[in-house]
């Protein structure tokens, strides 16, 4: 599997924790050393909708002002290639498709529940 996210985001290190107490092998990309492309975010969004990938709950969607604007499914993703601190965290591939944010209940029934 491969946790995308930030080093600072108490969500990713949630994952990291689960990922380390339950003996799952993770790779993980910091977003900000390796910016993710718009080619990444339409992979994630075959698996889910930009309402759950973009975070209009941040610090970064505030600071940008972004409310004000109504953005529709476009212009949200266009605003998550240029941006990536819009993306919510952790957003985790596997061999099940794309998870994001931190939900343990979630995490035990695709990574542990074998």
């Amino acid at each position: 599997m491969v946790i995308y996210g930030i080093k600072t985001c108490g969500s990713v290190k949630k994952a990291i924790a689960f990922c380390k107490a339950n003996n799952l092998e993770y790779e993980f990309v910091d977003m900000r050393q390796e910016p993710v492309t718009g080619e990444k975010i339409d992979q994630w969004l075959s698996y889910v909708d930009i309402d759950t990938l973009f975070n209009s709950r941040g610090t970064k969607y505030r600071t940008l002002g972004l409310k004000e604007y109504k953005l529709d499914d476009e212009q949200k993703r266009e605003w998550l290639i240029k941006e990536n601190l819009l993306i919510k965290r952790p957003v985790i591939e596997h061999n099940h498709g794309v998870s994001v944010g931190y939900d343990e209940k979630r995490y035990r029934s695709l990574f542990c529940d074998k």
